[in-house]
């Protein structure tokens, strides 16, 4: 009789091995791709992923925010002009309202890491290619009104406006009213998400904006609850089981013959 058991026991485990070892290959890549190692992420090239961690320097170092002079690995800035519209037929004590438009849009394109959190090193991190993507929530770092300029007065936007990238355009419509310069930034250690499609280049593991898409970046977004991985749940189920099979049906053959 404990052969008999001790025989199918054994049984059980060689069939339970392969799916063992899937199991634990499944459960070693999903953890591979939550801590950013190279050798994950380099086997899913080509995929379209979401990877979360901590925002660090690109390959050429931090860089500086071009208006605000902010340390950062991203920033962004857009210049509003506000102004009267010119109604000529506007009745007779109508309430005048005013009007926006944004004449220069501006988002850096430099590369920056993402390094899984607890881990450093330039062997840890992955490379985002940002593009022409506006991050979702990013730190609103300088935000100023500066009034049109007066005849003979020198005017306060001198500082911002040789520093604004990119060639102011649109048609000036009405009376200018004002200028609103708005830059915003993602600093060194920001907690980020990023979704896009996988990419090595030159030995660097790259996240960019997939070919019928475009890649989403996610500043400041909060800490997930710790929660146990489907994956790490049925890798350990199946080892322990195929370990059991493989134990109890081994001794039992042994004792029986």
């Amino acid at each position: 009789m404990l052969l008999v058991i001790g025989s199918a026991l054994l049984v059980a485990a060689v069939v339970l091995l392969p799916l063992t070892v899937l199991a634990l290959r499944r459960w070693l890549r999903q953890r591979g791709l939550a801590q950013l190692r190279p050798g994950a992420l380099t086997a899913q090239e080509g995929r379209r992923v979401t990877l979360t961690g901590v925002a660090a320097p690109g390959p050429d170092g931090p860089i500086t925010s071009g208006l605000a002079g902010v340390e950062c690995v991203w920033h962004g800035h857009e210049v509003l002009r506000h102004y009267w519209p010119l109604n000529r037929d506007r009745a007779e004590g109508a309430v005048r309202e005013r009007a926006c438009d944004s004449i220069a849009d501006y988002g850096s394109d430099d590369l920056f890491g993402l390094v899984a959190e607890g881990r450093g090193g330039d062997a840890d991190r992955v490379f985002v290619v940002p593009g022409d993507t506006s991050p979702k929530g990013a730190e609103l770092c300088l935000k100023r009104l500066v009034g049109r300029p007066q005849p003979g007065v020198a005017s306060p936007a001198d500082d911002l406006l040789p520093r604004v990238r990119g060639r102011i355009s649109g048609v000036f419509r009405g009376e200018t009213i004002e200028f609103e310069y708005r830059e915003w930034v993602i600093r060194p250690g920001a907690r980020v998400r990023v979704t896009g499609q996988l990419r090595v280049r030159d030995g660097r593991v790259l996240l960019t904006a997939p070919e019928d898409g475009s890649i989403t970046i996610e500043h400041g977004v909060d800490e997930q609850p710790v929660r146990v991985s489907p994956r790490r749940t049925e890798a350990m189920v199946l080892t322990a089981a195929f370990g059991f099979c493989a134990v109890a049906g081994a001794v039992l053959t042994l004792t029986a013959l």
